[in-house]
């Protein structure tokens, strides 16, 4: 199986001709969307997309991912194989956040001209350099055969939540289609049980719930989100549009005032 995920959208043949080239390689393989709607140039953007969805795919997948600012110049071509994955992309972080969870095994740079398009493109590594690498893994291939190891590469990390005494404040990462604000913290961050914690954003004050079903429909809340970070949210609206929030912006978590006494 090979995933994909790119910033090519769907109006144009891009995804077509990735797609094209695998199943002519590696006739019959199944080829899935993540998705094509990642922001362009949006590296950040695609690693939140492969974080929330790749980890539900089957071991043995191959992912692709192909958000590629550097596409041309001198930026490497990479597969990682971790414990249950091939991830197969640019050398951009795309692939940090899954990382962090299943750490690579071995990882190589793709030089083998062999094992691409007998043409390359300057600017469609994904139809000629990063799709034929998926069919061939899926035909099993081995790594070796792609280019020499490597030990490093682009690692984008987020910011760690900070304190201010008892108050741990950290930071929006991501805004998603719906307008929820995600953030860097994960239920290890708070030091008190979530029910007794306040969470304040631009100046509004909220509380953490299980769902959005516990707050009359446009009341802010809190709540974490099914990626396991913290996420400000307005039932049936935008929180990122009813507070004037985004990105980079602060999120304050503080004992509710019956903890603090």
């Amino acid at each position: 199986m090979v995933t994909l995920t790119t910033d090519f959208g769907t109006q144009d043949g891009f995804v077509g001709a990735m797609k094209g080239v695998i199943l002519s390689l590696a006739p019959g393989t199944l080829v899935v969307d993540i998705t094509h709607e990642v922001p362009p140039q949006s590296v950040w953007d695609a690693a939140f997309a492969l974080e929330a969805a790749c980890p539900y795919f089957p071991d043995g997948t191959v992912h692709v991912a192909v958000v590629d600012p550097g596409v041309g110049g001198e930026r490497r071509a990479l597969i990682f194989r971790t414990r249950r994955y091939f991830l197969v992309g640019p050398d951009s972080g795309v692939f940090s956040l899954l990382l962090e969870r299943d750490p690579p095994v071995r990882a190589v740079s793709i030089e083998n001209r062999k094992l691409m398009l007998p043409k390359v493109s300057a600017t469609f590594h994904g139809r000629d350099v990063f799709a034929p690498t998926a069919a061939h893994l899926v035909r099993g291939v081995p790594l070796e055969r792609f280019g020499p190891e490597v030990d490093d590469w682009v690692c984008l990390s987020l910011p760690s939540p900070g304190r201010k005494g008892d108050i741990v404040v950290g930071r929006v990462v991501h805004v998603d289609r719906f307008g929820n604000l995600m953030t860097n913290v994960r239920r290890e961050h708070l030091p008190f049980p979530p029910e007794e914690v306040e969470v304040q954003v631009g100046g509004v004050g909220m509380r953490i719930y299980p769902a959005y079903a516990f707050v009359a429909r446009g009341a802010p809340l809190a709540l974490f989100g099914s990626t396991g970070r913290l996420e400000v949210a307005v039932r049936e609206g935008s929180a990122r549009e009813a507070l004037g929030a985004g990105e980079g912006e602060e999120v304050y978590i503080r004992a509710t005032m019956r903890r603090a006494r």
